[in-house]
């Protein structure tokens, strides 16, 4: 025989050995597996906020603030201003997973004279930092943001305005 026929002849046979030998035991392990689904976060605009109308009182002042705060206690107390009209804070609804803990960010808010644009008054916000939402998706959870502004005897008289910048997130 020559050796490569013998090389083949024992690999034959090892096989064939191989045929009669007890199988393989099987091995099995329980392992644990989890999915955390949440529901993406939606922000819904529900009411403006509103300061309502603020008349300067005469003489040389400043420093007068008029706020509302996110849970609606308004306050204008300072003798140089008077106050009137209906007051209001912003609202908004959040949506998301149940127990779900959401950030709030709203930063403070450029008021532009809407009669003269080189005006601006800044309200201080007044937001909560964060809610845990108590539903998965709708009705979801309104939450409110208030804020204060300082006028004096030099403010510009006029509407003042400007636009929220809220974000959430988790």
């Amino acid at each position: 025989m020559r050796p490569p026929q013998r090389q083949m002849i024992m690999i034959a046979a090892f096989f064939c050995g191989m045929a009669g030998a007890e199988p393989a035991v099987a091995a099995s392990n329980i392992v644990s597996v989890q999915a955390n689904v949440s529901k993406p976060l939606t922000l819904e605009w529900v009411q403006d906020l509103d300061l309502g109308s603020v008349t300067l009182g005469p003489g040389a002042w400043s420093g007068a603030t008029v706020s509302i705060s996110r849970g609606g206690v308004f306050s204008c107390t300072n003798a140089n201003v008077t106050c009137t009209g209906a007051t209001k804070v912003a609202t908004y609804n959040v949506t998301g997973s149940n127990g779900q803990i959401v950030r709030i960010a709203a930063p403070n808010v450029t008021l532009v004279n809407q009669n003269d644009p080189t005006q601006t008054l800044t309200l201080v916000v007044d937001s909560p930092a964060s809610i845990t939402l108590t539903n998965s998706g709708k009705p979801g959870l309104n939450f409110s943001i208030g804020g204060s502004i300082s006028v004096g005897s030099s403010t510009a008289g006029g509407t003042y305005s400007g636009t929220f910048n809220v974000t959430v997130d988790n």
